[in-house]
């Protein structure tokens, strides 16, 4: 695959989902901590999002990367933007932040009891 066919394929992805996770591994079984961490926030969040397997596309792993001149993986993308990846998505849960901008994006979450 090019890197314009990976890149339209990345765009479609965060155009057709309103929360998509590029992490390693699933939603349900993260292959790595960081992946596991922010799958876990949006999970405790009970948001509607879909991952993206970047061990299953070696083409999409390195993609990603090119696409939102971000070095690592998981990254977070809500609504069409770069959010962050694992240290800044826990700091983001961790301030409400990151609730504020699902709210200002229309996204419904579970709040914290």
């Amino acid at each position: 695959m090019t890197q314009e066919q990976v890149f339209e394929r990345i765009k479609q992805d965060i155009k057709d989902n309103d929360i998509v996770l590029y992490m390693k591994g699933t939603k349900i079984f993260p292959q790595c901590g960081f992946s596991a961490l922010v799958a876990n926030v949006l999970n405790t969040l009970e948001v509607d999002y879909i991952s993206v397997n970047v061990l299953e596309d070696e083409d999409i792993r390195q993609g990603i990367k090119d696409f939102s001149n971000w070095p690592t993986i998981p990254q977070l993308y809500i609504k069409g933007e770069f959010i962050g990846g694992c240290d800044i998505i826990k700091e983001l849960f961790e301030s409400g932040e990151l609730q504020d901008i699902l709210n200002d994006k229309g996204i419904a979450y579970r709040a914290a009891s």
